[in-house]
């Protein structure tokens, strides 16, 4: 049976990648920071006969990020999803950027991830598919930089560079990483004027994750498959 990780769980894609993966029988391990109010997330797992479990994690704690590793100890993992993200703060226009917002979002959208995956790395190993997956986004692309959202466009691009180079340190270990761009989608960050639904994203995403190999390990792809500039 598949084992499948996802960070961000309790809203949009991340929830979704739950409802998803656990409806086709995965074993779900959900992380959130705070459980006790992922409504939503709560009803999936209730519904799952056992096989979604939600365990907290604030992915920006080293701490938290530890905590999840002393929990899962050398539990085989599949399909690590890093899906948490921030879109960053109000000001960062080619006028004013808010510094602080800066830093914390660079934790959350860049750095997390590599920790998260660097403390699960033995995880993976252990698992079957061995898959390594970034949500991130098309704004990451420096060819197709078209200025505005400073703040999420950096973070974005630094993530792309970080997953690209463990996608070459971890080949020999047959470790894949997907780095995939989903959509504009109808979430709280995507806003409501967003053409695609949760659903249609995620079931593209995943369809990219099931064609992930070592082939195609650190390519940067949209949910439909199609390859983005750098």
């Amino acid at each position: 049976m598949t084992t499948v990780l996802v960070t961000g769980a309790n809203r949009g894609l991340g929830l979704e990648f739950v409802r998803q993966y656990a409806a086709d029988g995965a074993q779900v391990i959900a992380c959130c920071r705070d459980p006790q109010s992922a409504d939503a997330l709560g009803r999936i797992a209730k519904a799952s006969d056992g096989r979604v479990r939600i365990l907290p994690l604030d992915v920006g704690d080293a701490e938290s990020v530890a905590t999840l590793k002393a929990v899962l100890g050398e539990e085989p993992i599949d399909i690590l999803i890093n899906n948490a993200g921030v879109g960053g703060p109000r000001e960062q226009s080619a006028g004013k950027i808010d510094a602080g917002g800066w830093l914390a979002a660079f934790l959350v959208n860049a750095m997390a991830p590599v920790l998260i995956a660097q403390a699960l790395h033995d995880n993976l190993v252990r698992g079957r598919e061995k898959k390594l997956v970034a949500i991130t986004s098309q704004l990451g692309s420096t060819a197709n930089n078209g200025g505005g959202r400073y703040v999420y466009r950096s973070t974005k691009a630094a993530l792309n560079n970080a997953m690209r180079g463990l996608s070459r340190d971890w080949a020999g270990e047959g470790i894949a990483v997907g780095i995939f761009h989903p959509g504009w989608v109808r979430t709280d960050m995507g806003g409501k004027g967003a053409p695609l639904t949760p659903d249609a994203s995620v079931s593209g995403l995943r369809r990219r994750i099931a064609e992930l190999s070592p082939a195609t390990s650190g390519a940067y792809r949209d949910y439909a498959g199609a390859e983005l500039p750098w």
